[in-house]
């Protein structure tokens, strides 16, 4: 009588394990195919010396715009008119620096209490 593992001349236990062989070799390959398919396929294009040149005298004009901009607020800001007292004011009732004081109180056009309600804020 046969051995009952064997049928047919074929190793059972052999091909069972085949079977589970190609059952993670399948597993391994639908996860290479799902990565694939997840994968964005975006062609690369070759960039060219003046299109760089381009982007960055782009951003140096808006960095330059930008620096424009806070130069004209901050001399705009100079000509406010300030106290001493209340910059003093400022100063010990909110504990912050000489430098913080007289430009909150500059933003506020000489305003102490409209200063000290920014500051609260």
């Amino acid at each position: 009588m046969p051995d009952p593992e064997e049928v047919n001349g074929v190793d059972e236990t052999t091909t069972a394990a085949d079977k589970q062989k190609q059952k993670k070799a399948s597993k391994h390959d639908s996860g290479a195919a799902d990565l694939e398919r997840v994968t964005d396929y975006a062609e690369e294009k070759e960039i060219s010396s003046k299109e760089i040149t381009n982007a960055v005298s782009m951003f140096e004009e808006k960095r330059n715009k930008e620096n424009e901009e806070k130069l004209a607020k901050e001399q705009e800001l100079q000509k406010v008119q300030v106290k001493k007292e209340d910059i003093e004011l400022i100063i010990r009732e909110m504990e912050i620096s000489r430098q913080k004081a007289e430009e909150t109180l500059r933003v506020h056009r000489g305003d102490v209490v409209a200063a000290l309600e920014a500051l609260t804020n």
